[in-house]
């Protein structure tokens, strides 16, 4: 029996009967008894570049041995950070970005949607303080992104969360607009939305979506926070996710990609106007900050990740291969078991089990992604079904071997249900 608790794992299970990796090469891992996996979900959405860069490790050993860690708090400072904000900031689809480095992507979560609140409060409007967030939205696990979050189950059972949060459709801009009413503007901080809904079931926004959620927002005075953890980095085709939308939010979240996985870091990219009033000289300081923002190994890990994003054309491979993902899974809708195939927004996407199956078979799809994972590939189990968001160094073969490796679990697998 192990004694690791696992994030979102069911104790008793993850210590009795862990899978354990070993080493990563490119899409694959391989577990201690030399099995190897295709890595659909990119860890858990983040090792865009894919595993084993060499590049990334040397830089983090460099780092180590140089500056391990120290704080950034106050007006303390080191160089790989200030290299990495100026380069966020000058390819943030904002003017004037500002970036505040945390741990990842919750803490970022937490941070834009108390930095929201805190803005207003300067402005002179402290009963700004509601977050408007989507049903099916997921933002970490923090207080503050429990809160907004819109899956009730990672809501359960926690006594008393945030005040003042509120879920909307996640598909309804209208119904954004209206909650706004309802509470009124002049209660309202912000509105916080994924580009693509990534955990909670890896649904894309309708067309003309975010051009009407920004202008809905700038006519009631409400910041916009894009959540960018999953879809940075490439995963949509670009560094934030929201480029092709052709928007420019207030605040966007960001994590996972940053470093493709190699150490942890997330941050807020924060746009000028909304960091003014904290930057004049008698300004007061934002009280808030986690213990390892800034952190010099991390950032030099986040540093030489990007630039290879950049420099080896990685990041548009998010775009690139969108077709060819959704194309490999759409096959799996002949199955009667399955009722939905949804994707084309990037590089991820998800398959939905029919909700008869999961209602007369609560664990058919753990038992699904077993199968899958029996025959050679890791995918990310969701409430529905199954997502999936392989490195983007995948190669259309291998993601051609992705939906062969579907479709044959997916008929194995059939043998064992009622359909």
């Amino acid at each position: 029996m192990s004694n690791f608790w696992h994030p979102f794992g069911q104790l008793y299970q993850a210590s009795h009967d862990a899978v354990v990796f070993d080493h990563g090469s490119g899409v694959y891992v391989f577990d201690e008894d030399g099995r190897r996996y295709l890595d659909g979900t990119a860890a858990l959405w983040y090792a865009n570049i894919g595993h084993g860069r060499t590049e990334i490790a040397d830089a983090i050993a460099e780092q180590a041995k140089k500056l391990a860690g120290y704080s950034t708090f106050g007006n303390f400072s080191n160089r790989p950070a200030e290299e990495l904000a100026a380069f966020l900031s000058e390819r943030a689809p904002m003017r004037d970005a500002q970036i505040f480095f945390v741990q990842g992507g919750g803490d970022a979560v937490e941070t834009a949607t108390k930095l929201a609140r805190r803005y207003h409060f300067e402005l002179g409007h402290p009963e700004r303080t509601a977050i408007i967030s989507r049903v099916n939205g997921y933002h970490g696990t923090w207080g503050f992104g429990t809160s907004v979050g819109g899956i009730d189950a990672n809501r359960e059972g926690f006594g008393a969360l945030v005040p003042d949060t509120y879920r909307v459709p996640y598909d309804d801009v209208e119904a954004v607009e209206a909650e706004i009413v309802r509470l009124g503007e002049e209660q309202v901080a912000a509105v916080i939305a994924e580009p693509v809904i990534g955990a909670g079931g890896v649904y894309p926004p309708p067309a003309g979506y975010f051009a009407s959620l920004r202008e809905i927002c700038d006519r009631h005075g409400v910041l916009l926070i894009v959540d960018s953890v999953i879809c940075g980095f490439g995963r949509v085709g670009s560094w934030f996710g929201v480029e092709r939308f052709e928007i420019s939010p207030d605040l966007i979240t960001f994590a996972k990609g940053v470093t493709s996985g190699y150490l942890p870091l997330g941050g807020v990219a924060v746009a000028g106007h909304v960091a003014a009033p904290f930057a004049r000289q008698d300004s007061p300081v934002f009280r808030h900050g986690p213990t390892y923002g800034g952190h010099p190994t991390c950032a030099a890990a986040g540093l030489t990740n990007c630039r290879l994003l950049e420099g080896e054309g990685i990041l548009e491979r998010g775009s690139l291969l969108e077709g060819d993902l959704l194309a490999a899974l759409r096959p799996a809708t002949r199955f009667s078991s399955v009722s939905e195939v949804r994707g084309g927004v990037g590089l991820l996407a998800a398959v939905e089990v029919s909700p008869q199956v999961r209602r007369e078979d609560p664990k058919a799809v753990d038992r699904l992604a077993v199968t899958v994972r029996r025959n050679g590939l890791i995918t990310r189990v969701l409430g529905q079904g199954l997502a999936f968001s392989p490195p983007l160094v995948i190669e259309p073969s291998q993601i051609q071997e992705i939906g062969d490796i579907v479709m044959g679990s997916l008929e194995e697998w059939e043998t064992t249900i009622n359909v």
